[in-house]
């Protein structure tokens, strides 16, 4: 059992979430940024504070958080420019898939979020990769009653769908009511379009793994000629190479999923120039978008249970991501 130090807080963890980057360290071994092997993992989490160490002030045993799994300095360039996800000293946290967690004093300090009673430990837990989507929001700047494509029906491009379908208050405080987007989700897993559908989604199509679906997705926008925003949410070249050829001149383009290092794509100058097509990458989460996936999660506009497709102690960790891995789940609720 961990004994929290000076600044320090001992978490109990309620509930923790199965994410993408979870996943890939199980089959991987590893992160290249967020952990080193051998340790415990897992960054989505909420629970009950068990202790606190000397010098805590704000949190006090039995207090319900949720924790955020990276802390900026505070200090630095990127800091002062309120781009904290850029931190060039972020420090991450994991192993949410435990029964505790010693949350450092930087965490206590500046990553750790009281939990109203009435949202529970698993939703809470969600808090972080929606922070990762309102962030990517934010950055790509949308206007009103934008077309939007989203490659990849995964948690993350379900989340961008039920963000951009219900939830315009999400956006700049002069979204007029009405002006929906209108948006479709391409995946190739029928159950995930449907969870699409489900979340608001006006057009689900089933597309290959492999690519190649750009002209066919173009024909299914509103204005039939292509999408003022493509979301790629995948992490994968051939999407990538999909979302930059699905945007109509003046269009935007969101690389949001991280590809493998070392990966490297076409790029048509021409049309990118000519038809001036912005490009923007969005990583991670800062504080404000970390507050504001907290309290869009306590508005009850979005829908995030349909992402939790089971629960499991934490002794079935690994068959959990196995289900991952056969997608067969979207996101497990590990409940040590």
């Amino acid at each position: 059992m961990p004994v929290p130090g000076p600044g320090e807080l001992l978490l109990r963890v309620g509930a923790a979430t199965t994410c993408g980057t979870d996943l890939k360290v199980f089959q991987r071994g590893g992160h290249p940024r967020m952990l080193k092997a051998p340790t415990p993992f897992g960054h989505e989490m909420a629970g009950t504070v068990a202790a606190v160490g000397e010098g805590v002030e704000r949190w006090r045993p039995g207090d319900r958080v949720v924790v955020a799994n990276s802390a900026p300095c505070g200090v630095c360039e990127w800091c002062a420019r309120g781009r904290e996800n850029l931190c060039s000293d972020l420090h991450y946290l994991n192993g949410a898939f435990s029964e505790y967690l010693l949350v450092p004093r930087r965490f206590a300090e500046r990553s750790t979020y009281p939990l109203p009673a009435d949202i529970p430990f698993e939703i809470a837990a969600l808090a972080e990769p929606l922070a990762c989507v309102l962030h990517g929001l934010e950055i790509s700047s949308l206007e009103r009653a934008s077309g939007v494509v989203v490659y990849g029906g995964g948690p993350i491009g379900l989340l961008f769908v039920d963000v951009l379908a219900n939830s315009p208050a999400d956006f700049p405080a002069d979204f007029p009511p009405g002006n929906e987007h209108h948006i479709v989700l391409a995946d190739p897993n029928p159950a995930r379009l449907e969870a699409g559908k489900a979340l608001g989604a006006d057009v689900v199509v089933q597309v290959d793994r492999d690519g190649g679906e750009a002209s066919r997705l173009c024909k299914t926008s509103r204005t039939g000629d292509g999408f003022d925003v493509a979301i790629e949410a995948t992490g994968s070249p051939a999407a990538w190479q999909d979302a930059l050829a699905s945007v109509r001149p003046g269009g935007l383009v969101q690389l949001f999923g991280g590809c493998p290092p070392g990966t490297t794509v076409p790029l048509d100058t021409h049309r990118l120039h000519y038809s001036e097509i912005t490009v923007k990458s969005a990583y991670h989460h800062r504080p404000a978008t970390f507050q504001r996936a907290l309290d869009l999660l306590a508005s009850g506009l979005l829908h995030p249970r349909v992402l939790l497709s089971a629960e499991r102690p934490l002794a079935e960790l690994e068959a959990a991501l196995r289900s991952m891995r056969r997608r067969e789940a979207l996101k497990v609720v590990i409940r040590p």
